[in-house]
């Protein structure tokens, strides 16, 4: 969410009304998609640790949850938001869940090689353009083998589709502001392409994804 002044009830109701919205705009897709592409660089291995980054209540992280399980992965996930309310609704949605840690932090306070991954689904669009490089140099430093990216494409029709849904399923005013804002602040691929240059990241692809998104997946340079 873009902002937070709110707080309360109001913010945990729209947290509550995000994880409708990413179940039916497919949001985990991405998320799990770079995470597949990262663990198979890694080699496959049979543990993976990952940090998401501004995770809100961390609902995308059932999706992981279960392709772990298929694919027999000890799997630990760290969510990790800046409000105490998201944190709380994590707490809440991930009950008896052991594999999940929840932590309010600020992402520039976690400490070098965190995870394994870092994952970051509809938070960068948060910051300007300025900042995005120094964010997604601290997520690849937290990070052990790299950082996945899932974020809105930035396109008229994905901003007239979450106008029109978030008017249908709720009245909450983070969820009516802040759906559409998002998209308004979301990515092109030319967006991706000078990010790759500003910061010399040869280790660095991106795809569109249904339904309007952009994965962007970062491997980590071996020392």
């Amino acid at each position: 969410m873009d902002d937070f002044s709110l707080g309360g009830p109001e913010l945990r109701e729209a947290l509550r009304h995000l994880r409708r919205l990413n179940r039916i705009f497919g949001a985990a897709k991405p998320t799990l998609y770079g995470i597949r592409q990262l663990w198979t660089d890694a080699g496959k291995p049979s543990r993976l640790s990952i940090l998401d980054i501004g995770s809100g209540s961390g609902d995308v992280n059932r999706y992981l949850l279960r392709w772990a399980d298929t694919n027999r992965i000890d799997l630990k996930i760290t969510l990790v938001d800046i409000t105490e309310e998201a944190c709380e609704e994590a707490k809440l949605f991930f009950l008896n869940e052991p594999r999940i840690q929840v932590m309010q932090h600020d992402l520039f306070a976690l400490p070098e090689a965190y995870a394994d991954v870092v994952t970051g689904t509809q938070f960068v669009h948060h910051f300007a353009e300025g900042e995005l490089p120094t964010v997604v140099d601290k997520m690849l430093k937290t990070s052990r083998f790299g950082v996945v990216i899932n974020d809105i494409h930035r396109h008229w029709i994905a901003w007239a589709a979450v106008w029109i849904t978030t008017r249908l399923i709720s009245k909450n005013q983070y969820i009516l502001n802040d759906g559409p804002l998002s998209v308004a602040k979301g990515f092109r691929s030319a967006d991706w392409k000078l990010l790759r240059k500003a910061m010399g990241l040869s280790k660095m692809l991106y795809a569109w994804r249904p339904l309007f998104r952009y994965v962007v997946v970062i491997q980590k340079n071996k020392e």
